[in-house]
Order: C-alpha cells, then structure tokens, then sequence
C-alpha cells in the first residue's frame, strides 16, 4: 500500500485519510493532557483564537508553545503537562507545526494526530477502518523534520503488516534537529522546556489510545479514542 509523507506546504488536495505526527511536541503533549483527565483538546489557528476561546468558555485552558505567556495556562512541554490536574477540563492547543497540520486537514473525513506515545494505538485503530493509502502529514521542517518522519514511517510500517522494530526510528528522531534543540533549551535554562521533554517524546506505546480529530461546530476538536491491544474494534 503506497501511503503518502507530506509536509505541511504540498497538500494540494484533502486527503481521505490524514495522520498528522508532531512528535517534539504538540501530539506528544496532547496525549500527555488527555492520561491527565482532559476530555477534548480544541486545535486553536493563532494565540489571539486560543485566548478568545478560553476567555469566552468559562473553566477552559490554554496553551502554547515558547515561554509562559500572559492569559495562557501552560506551555507545550509534556514533562509539565504530566504534572497537572485536567480531570473533565477542555484544553486550547496552539503551536506552531502540529495545530497548523492539523487544521490544513481538518476537512478530510478521517483525521488522527499521532506521535511515538500512541503509534501502536493508531495503527491498530486504523488497520479495521481498511483506510486504504494514508496521508501522513510530517508538520516539523517542512516535510522534513527526522522524528516526524521517523514515527509516520514507523506507523506505516506497522499498518502494512510489518513488525517494525522500533529502535532505528527511535535513533533517528533522538539524533533530530527538534531534540537537540530541546536539549540545549534545557542546558540554556529556557523556560518552557522540561529537562525529561526529549525522553517522554521518544517513548513509545505509552497509551492505547489514538488521537481522532472531528468538526464540531466551528471547532476543530481532538478526542482520545481507545483501541486496546489486540481489539478488532476501532471504538
């Protein structure tokens, strides 16, 4: 099955499937928010939209990529997410590769955000769909980021019937420009930036849920749907 690795600037067309990957962070992060009690997670266009959003809805959150910044809650890093509290809350997800992917598809009839920490879960929840060639959207570099190629391919891989070992995708993405980026975030003090971010990236299987992403209303919300080991129901 000839799948499909995009960068964000070649969708030319809407996609009957997409898997967005943003590994170092976004869908790293959300999956983090989501083990943490969060019940959807709104995909936000610009820091202005994520702010109106949780200003207009009482008991929401927001969130974004860089330094702590006023009216903002969090910051995209999934060793603080995985400190908080998010039982029932709704999340506001801006940043700037994985929320932009995600929208440039959002009208694609089946979209799942993915990273290492739910490859396995989204493999399986796809394989019973008999989706036929995926889309994969690598958000980071254009199209070019290592880690995110490294975990599309690694799904692709899985969806073609193929028992991956995960260990050269792993090295490929903890040898990326992102995480050495992060790294040196850290080495910096750069607030933003957990020291355990890079590690929690390049965990694999950590949860069994897959990440859909639907329409509701104006919004572009993201849901946790689980797809147990061994299920033949996609939930």
């Amino acid at each position: 099955m000839n799948h499909r690795f995009v960068g964000i600037p070649e969708l030319t067309d809407v996609p009957r499937v997409a898997v967005v990957i943003d590994v170092m962070r976004a869908f790293t992060v959300a999956a983090w928010a989501f083990s943490r009690g969060a019940e959807r997670i709104v995909l936000a266009s610009s820091d202005d939209e994520a702010l109106a959003l949780k200003e207009s809805r009482p008991g929401w959150l927001a969130l974004k990529d860089g330094a702590p910044a006023a009216g903002f809650d969090t910051v995209n890093s999934p060793g603080l997410i995985r400190s908080l509290d998010l039982t029932g809350r709704t999340v506001v997800q801006k940043t700037t590769a994985g929320t932009v992917g995600a929208l440039a598809v959002a009208s694609s009839p089946l979209v799942l955000c993915a990273s290492f920490v739910v490859a396995g879960a989204t493999a399986r929840f796809l394989k019973p769909e008999d989706s036929g060639p995926v889309t994969f959207v690598v958000t980071g570099g254009e199209g070019r980021a290592a880690e995110d190629l490294a975990c599309a391919e690694y799904i692709g891989r899985h969806l073609a019937g193929g028992d991956a070992e995960v260990a050269p995708y792993l090295h490929r993405a903890r040898t990326s420009r992102a995480a050495a980026d992060l790294a040196d975030g850290v080495r910096r003090g750069y607030q933003g930036v957990h020291p355990d971010d890079v590690d929690l990236c390049l965990e694999v299987d950590t949860f069994s849920f897959a990440m859909v992403a639907r329409q509701e209303g104006s919004l572009t919300v993201l849901r946790p749907v689980e797809v147990p080991d061994g299920s033949d129901d996609a939930g």
